[in-house]
C-alpha cells in the first residue's frame, strides 16, 4: 500500500495506519518471517503442514495439518496447491526457517508460520487433536469472500464473453504504461475513482482488480457503498492461474 492509498483508506475509516513502503512481498523477498494468527490458522481457508516426525503428530497436532516431515517435503511440493495461503510449524526454529525459505523459493508466495511453532501454539492455549493419521492427501478448494469474482469470471469479461460487464483496472497509470492492460478493460486509478465514478454505469456489473487484490477490495468498498453492481479480483496478476490476455503499451 502507497502512502496515497494509506490516506485514502484513513478517509474510508480506517484508523491506526501505517505504510512499510516496499510491503510484504519485499518483506518475504529478504527471508523475514510472516505469521499466521490464531483466528486464522483455526478457521482460514489454508493448507497447515505439520514438519515433525509422524510420531510427534500422532500424540498431538494442530487441528486440520497435515502431516509431511520435512525432509520429505521436498518431495511433496508438487502436491501443494500454490495459490493456497500455507501455514507451517515445527519443533525447531531452524527447519522452521527452512521450510519457509525452500516453498519461496519455489515460488509459493503465501507462505506463514505458528510463531513459537508447535510449542508456542499449545503454551498460547491453541486447540490440539491426537491420534492416527488417517491420510497424508493435501486438500484445498478456493473459496471466494465477499464481492469477490472468481478467476473464471473475471477472464471471461476480459475476453468479452460477459454481457453488460466493465472490467476495471485500479493500478496507477506508471503501472499500466510499464506492464499493460487486461484487453478489455479500462484504467482507473485507486485515487482517481471517487471523482470518476460517473464514469461507469449504474446498469452494468462491475468487475475490478489491481496488482494483487488489495487496492482493487478498497475500491470495491468505495462503489457498493454508492450503489454500484460490483465484484473485486482478490488475486496476484502474475500468478499463473490470471492468465488473462495482455495489451502492451
Amino acid at each position: 500500500m502507497s502512502t496515497k492509498n494509506a490516506g485514502l483508506a484513513k478517509k474510508l475509516g480506517y484508523k491506526n495506519i501505517r505504510v512499510y513502503l516496499d510491503g510484504e512481498p519485499a518483506w518475504a523477498k529478504a527471508g523475514q518471517p510472516t505469521y499466521a494468527t490464531n483466528d486464522f490458522v483455526l478457521k482460514g481457508n489454508v493448507v497447515i503442514i505439520d514438519l515433525r516426525a509422524t510420531n510427534k503428530a500422532v500424540a498431538g497436532r494442530v487441528p486440520r495439518a497435515v502431516s509431511v516431515p520435512y525432509a520429505k517435503l521436498a518431495g511433496r511440493v508438487d502436491d501443494i496447491p500454490r495459490n493456497a495461503p500455507i501455514i507451517l510449524y515445527s519443533d525447531r526454529d531452524d527447519e522452521l526457517q527452512a521450510a519457509v525459505k525452500d516453498l519461496r523459493k519455489d515460488g509459493f508466495n503465501y507462505v506463514s508460520a505458528i510463531e513459537g511453532n508447535y510449542q508456542g501454539w499449545v503454551a498460547g492455549g491453541g486447540k490440539i487433536e491426537s491420534g492416527p493419521i488417517l491420510s497424508t492427501e493435501i486438500k484445498w478448494q478456493r473459496k471466494l469472500g465477499k464481492g469477490e469474482v472468481s478467476v473464471a469470471e473475471f477472464k471471461k469479461a476480459t475476453e468479452g464473453k460477459i454481457p453488460n460487464t466493465i472490467v476495471v483496472d485500479s493500478r496507477t497509470k506508471e503501472e499500466v504504461a510499464e506492464n499493460g492492460i487486461f484487453k478489455n478493460t479500462i484504467n482507473i486509478p485507486l485515487d482517481e475513482i471517487p471523482k470518476r465514478m460517473n464514469e461507469l454505469p449504474k446498469d452494468k456489473q462491475i468487475f475490478i482488480h489491481c496488482s494483487t487484490g488489495s487496492r482493487a477490495d478498497m475500491a470495491y468498498q468505495q462503489l457498493i457503498k454508492n450503489g454500484y453492481n460490483v465484484k473485486f479480483l482478490l488475486l496476484n496478476i502474475e500468478d499463473a492461474d490470471c492468465d488473462c490476455e495482455i495489451i502492451r503499451p
